[in-house]
């Protein structure tokens, strides 16, 4: 039965005209009271149901007749019904569609294909399917599948993307579904085409993956996509070994702030093009990791001295200058170098590696080369492990503060001056001075923050052994680390930290040397001359006649000359070089004398017969082993006590 709304099918018609059929062979009162009584007078029966039995076969033909005709009539309406949606459909939709024949050759196309491909409708009809093919490979690929579909036109409809013929752009990236369609007249399929553009979306598929996979100024790979070809390299075995080289441009900044971004882009560029013509060999890839860094991956057989020498000439080569708006600039390499067996290795730790090479390379001077070294390694994974946690250490209290004792040379043994030290108690290296951390705490932003606590801790020290011992208490000498000396903040630091410990500012002596007193990024002598007008004192520590000029040019207020350097751990020796350091250092102290400075000291003094010498040359005090290692405050305090009587403990 037809469910509600439907039209009637065949059997519901046949069902009705059946009942009606029934119903016909049971005669009935006009007014519907139920079968009437049979007339006594009628004919024989059998004859009046002969009669009535061919009445009925008349009615049943015309019945068949009827349902025939009433089947005809709507199949043949939902047939145009069904082929007026087909043909608006066919005609509106947005998506190009070609109706094939069985033959294979194009029979329709509607208006979007001609607008899509440029074609009339009569260049198209008649002609083969793959006539719409760009090339013979996308030929190939159309007509299979067609004949795949064709031959289980069940399957689910097959998409393609090929470059399809276009009337007059040459070639259309399209994608192309193939189905099929069931004929009318002997009910095979038939292939149907629908074609739509995705050139669009292909270019933009490809834009994503550049930006994915490439550096847009210079056009090598980025450092995502290289880090996934060290890590492809690494695990496709095979022989030969790889290189790993770390390249950072030496004083980047300086281009690109003094001749802007559009210089720095240049040279950028330029570098890029430079390190692709250099290094070719060894399947090479060449990739720009960020701002001024590149990466050379290669993998071949080749021994150290094969990547050194490519290296040099690459450098070499770099520093022919490039011409950036009249400017020629030469372009300096720090490069850090990795050559290694892949068996055993990860991504991870050979990118590691060649970071931490480059690094030394750059602090032993920039613009060379330095070769990945398995001791090195160790050392330098220790000391960056130790900068990196430098921050936390100075929030969990592991620093401290030691004092070395500068004495008196005429034989009196006077400590006259203390000079504060840093020491930081690693929780597993144990006690650490300043060469294991203060390098690296400069570079990741630290030392302010150190110099700041050493500052603070030993003034208040200091102040305490002052009340406690005012006639005896030696002065306090705090050597600041470059970083600090520039910190525009020192002079408030300061005058806080005498204020907070009553610390008088004549016992309190701020030691700096030329490197902080030239440095351009802050204002050292500005900073000097205002801590000397609140009565510290000034000290200069001196290695040659360069850094006493520095006090006679800039009117420098130095009380006090602290000389250091090799100098002075020539002067131990008893040959030639110990008498030419003697001369040097007789010099020094003449020139200081005659810029008025008589309190001059010397650091490094581990002998006797050191120290004779410097007495002899006219050096009042010295700091070194011969007068004990560095103490603690307490042990400060002891020494106080001790020399005074003071048997408190």
């Amino acid at each position: 039965m037809a469910h509600p709304g439907e039209a009637p099918g065949l059997s519901d018609i046949a069902r009705r005209w059946m009942a009606h059929l029934v119903d016909s062979r049971t005669p009935t009162d006009p007014t519907n009271a139920g079968p009437t009584d049979a007339d006594p007078t009628d004919a024989d029966p059998d004859a009046g149901r002969a009669e009535q039995v061919t009445l009925d076969r008349a009615t049943l033909d015309e019945l068949v007749r009827s349902v025939a005709g009433e089947v005809h009539a709507r199949a043949r309406t939902e047939a145009d019904a069904a082929a007026r949606r087909f043909t608006d459909l066919f005609t509106a939709v947005p998506v190009g569609v070609v109706l094939g024949a069985a033959d294979g050759t194009i029979r329709a196309v509607n208006p979007a294909l001609t607008d899509l491909l440029g074609f009339r409708r009569d260049d198209l009809v008649g002609k083969p399917l793959s006539h719409l093919a760009a090339t013979g490979g996308d030929a190939a690929t159309l007509t299979s599948a067609v004949d795949d579909q064709l031959s289980l036109p069940a399957r689910r409809p097959r998409q393609e993307r090929l470059g399809i013929t276009h009337g007059r752009d040459g070639t259309l990236r399209a994608r192309v579904t193939v189905g099929t369609l069931s004929e009318e007249t002997d009910g095979g399929p038939s292939p149907v085409l629908m074609i739509e553009d995705v050139g669009e979306l292909d270019l933009l598929g490809e834009q994503l993956r550049k930006q994915n996979t490439q550096d847009p100024l210079t056009g090598l790979p980025n450092a995502y996509h290289f880090d996934n070809r060290v890590d492809a390299a690494l695990g496709s075995g095979g022989g030969g070994r790889l290189a790993l080289i770390y390249l950072d441009i030496d004083g980047f900044k300086v281009i690109n702030d003094g001749l802007g971004p559009g210089a720095g882009d240049t040279v950028l560029q330029y570098v890029a093009r430079t390190l692709k013509e250099q290094f070719v060999a060894h399947d090479a890839v060449v990739a720009r990791l960020s701002g001024d860094g590149f990466a050379v991956l290669m993998r071949g057989a080749f021994a150290e001295p094969d990547v050194i020498d490519l290296v040099e000439e690459a450098a070499t080569a770099l520093a022919e200058p490039v011409w950036v708006e009249g400017t020629g600039v030469g372009v300096n390499v720090s490069v850090g170098i990795v050559v290694t067996d892949p068996d055993g290795r990860t991504g991870e730790e050979l990118r590691r590696a060649a970071e931490i090479t480059l690094h030394r390379a750059k602090e032993n001077g920039k613009a060379q080369w330095m070769l990945f070294e398995n001791e090195l390694d160790e050392r330098d994974r220790r000391r960056y492990a130790l900068g990196a946690a430098v921050g936390g250490a100075l929030e969990n209290g592991e620093f401290g503060v030691d004092y070395e004792p500068t004495v008196t040379l005429d034989g009196g043994d006077r400590v006259a001056v203390v000079n504060a030290v840093l020491r930081w108690d690693h929780p597993e290296h144990g006690a650490l001075g300043p060469s294991a951390f203060c390098a690296l705490a400069d570079t990741t932003g630290m030392t302010t923050a150190l110099g700041h606590h050493l500052l603070d801790t030993s003034m208040s020290d200091s102040a305490t052994w002052y009340r406690e011992f005012p006639d005896t208490a030696p002065d306090l000498c705090v050597r600041l680390p470059t970083r600090f000396a520039i910190d525009p903040n020192l002079v408030g630091m300061v005058r806080d930290g005498l204020d907070r410990t009553g610390l008088p500012a004549h016992k309190l002596r701020i030691c700096t040397d030329s490197v902080a007193l030239s440095d351009p990024r802050g204002e050292a002598l500005e900073t000097l001359s205002v801590l000397s007008d609140l009565d510290v004192k000034i000290t200069l520590a001196v290695t040659g006649a360069a850094d006493l000029d520095l006090v006679r040019i800039h009117h420098l207020p130095v009380g006090f000359v602290v000389l250091t350097g090799h100098l002075i751990e020539a002067l131990g020796e008893d040959d030639a070089a110990a008498i030419r350091a003697q001369e040097h250092l007789r010099t020094l102290v003449e020139q200081a004398r005659q810029l008025g400075i008589h309190r001059i000291g010397a650091e490094g003094v581990h002998t006797g017969d050191r120290a004779a010498r410097l007495r002899d040359l006219g050096v009042v005090a010295g700091r070194g082993k011969l007068f004990g290692e560095a103490v603690t405050a307490g042990g400060v305090r002891d020494l106080l006590a001790g020399r005074s009587g003071d048997t408190r403990s």
